[in-house]
């Protein structure tokens, strides 16, 4: 069976840290694949923020999530603080990429769970339309 493998950046722009909670957990006695969305969202939301903007206010705009990938390494369980490290690329007219690196961080070290990507489009909620990305945008998010 082919898996799929995703590159991930040599660097990130923006770190954010977590801690599982038991509320996180699916029937596995894991974090489960949409718990694993919701964080990645908490950390996009997080990274967005630090360039003063959120998901719903991108110059006028929202942003809407046109694909998802996710390669798990390692199981996240109850209480384990993970860091997040996320950085915007492959910017063209209409969206870019969003790559995200979790890490669970044990005894001072930290140990790859997470590779992921999601691919974001700039979007006008009341029109239902994708919208160009001005410069600025991609400046603030680079």
């Amino acid at each position: 069976m082919n898996r799929i493998k995703i590159q991930l950046p040599d660097h990130f722009s923006f770190t954010t840290q977590m801690q599982i909670r038991v509320t996180d957990l699916n029937y596995g006695g894991h974090v489960g694949n949409d718990t694993i969305l919701s964080l990645l969202q908490e950390a996009r939301q997080q990274f967005l923020q630090s360039r003063g903007y959120a998901e719903l206010s991108v110059e006028s705009f929202g942003l809407i999530m046109a694909d998802a990938m996710i390669e798990y390494k390692k199981e996240l369980n109850h209480k384990d603080t993970i860091e997040i490290a996320v950085v915007a690329t492959d910017f063209d007219k209409l969206g870019f990429d969003i790559y995200y690196r979790v890490t669970v961080l044990e005894n001072g070290e930290h140990h790859l769970a997470v590779r992921a990507k999601t691919g974001m489009m700039l979007y006008d909620y009341t029109a239902k339309k994708k919208v160009s990305l001005s410069k600025n945008i991609i400046q603030q998010l680079s």
